[in-house]
């Protein structure tokens, strides 16, 4: 059959658009086929030098590699202890901005070619920025002492005043004859003025002090100190529960019993409680405070003290269908058995 003009047309128009299709491919993104076939790694960036400095930001530079096709980009890092950033620059100098007063850095930069071979023995710089801070931070408000257990001590206190930034808190424990060990840093950034002391042993006196660190490594005077004494041991307790239903609602009668070798003189207990309930009664205790998932009561004036084998009561109406379990007496877990 002869070759129709319209065909031969069609056919040209089809191997121009593969044409026009390979072209976009490659220019969106593809390799390039010298870039693919490059192996040869960029020379070494020269030595790294500062071109300009202030107390938060530096500016370096340094000999450009050599590349048998080209050097495309340099990343450089900047090292401050454990942390650190990376940046990326296609000429031999960057700029660095928001760095730390007094804090010491070292920078790194290697050479990257389009095929990705990168620089080997690369430069580093070890630098420490000027200091932007010649004033310590005044002293910590007293602490206050919140939330005491058995081994646990929960601190807050007043901000330090600081003209450029605070790094840290460090906690204190006075120990006999005023020696200071050291329990506790508060590192988040800002720091937050409160901390949890744990591990402490109980029924026990303890002595604390608060310092505050800048940026610059200024220490203010210590805080005025606290003193707080852990509470006894959990007390060991059992629960018997009465429960009575009802369709949007129960009623629940508790009998303590303290199972443990010495009286317990003043009480509080928790226990589930969600948020979607409603207390309607309760007696023989007195509500402390209830967040979303569980309420906690204290005794009354005439049931604060329970002798080892003593028993009080109480109950309350609520709705809802979680009835009290995970019982605490003060801490502890109690053993709960159901009527």
């Amino acid at each position: 059959m002869p070759d129709h003009p319209f065909r031969r047309i069609r056919s040209t128009v089809s191997a121009l658009a593969a044409c026009a299709l390979a072209v976009t491919v490659v220019a969106a993104g593809a390799t390039p086929a010298y870039a693919a076939a490059d192996t040869e790694r960029p020379t070494a960036p020269g030595p790294i030098t500062v071109v300009a400095i202030d107390t938060t930001s530096v500016e370096l530079t340094w000999a450009a590699s050599t590349d048998n096709v080209g050097v495309v980009r340099y990343p450089v890092g900047a090292q401050f202890e454990d942390s650190g950033a990376q940046y990326s620059t296609d000429t031999n100098s960057i700029r660095i901005t928001n760095l730390r007063p007094s804090r010491t850095y070292t920078f790194s930069v290697w050479a990257l070619d389009a095929a990705g071979n990168s620089s080997v023995s690369n430069p580093t710089l070890r630098l420490t920025m000027p200091p932007g801070d010649d004033q310590p931070p005044s002293a910590p408000g007293q602490p206050v002492a919140y939330d005491v257990t058995a081994a646990v001590v929960r601190l807050r206190w007043a901000h330090s005043v600081e003209n450029v930034a605070l790094d840290r808190y460090e906690v204190f424990r006075v120990d006999a004859g005023g020696t200071l060990t050291r329990v506790r840093e508060v590192y988040q950034y800002p720091p937050v003025n409160s901390a949890q002391i744990s591990g402490l042993a109980p029924n026990t006196t303890y002595t604390f002090v608060v310092q505050a660190r800048d940026e610059v490594g200024h220490l203010s005077p210590l805080s005025a100190p606290v003193t707080v004494t852990t509470l006894p041991p959990p007390p060991t307790c059992s629960v018997r529960s009465t429960v009575g239903q009802w369709p949007d609602g129960f009623v629940a009668r508790l009998q303590v019993t303290n199972t443990g070798s010495t009286a317990i003189d003043g009480w509080t207990m928790r226990w589930r409680f969600y948020a979607g309930q409603q207390l309607r009664s309760l007696w023989g205790a007195e509500v402390v405070d209830r967040d979303s998932s569980y309420l906690r009561v204290r005794n009354v004036r005439y049931n604060a003290v329970i002798p080892p084998g003593g028993t009080v009561s109480l109950g309350l109406v609520a709705t809802g269908t979680q009835l009290p379990e995970e019982i605490t007496l003060n801490g502890g877990l109690c053993t709960v058995a159901d009527e």
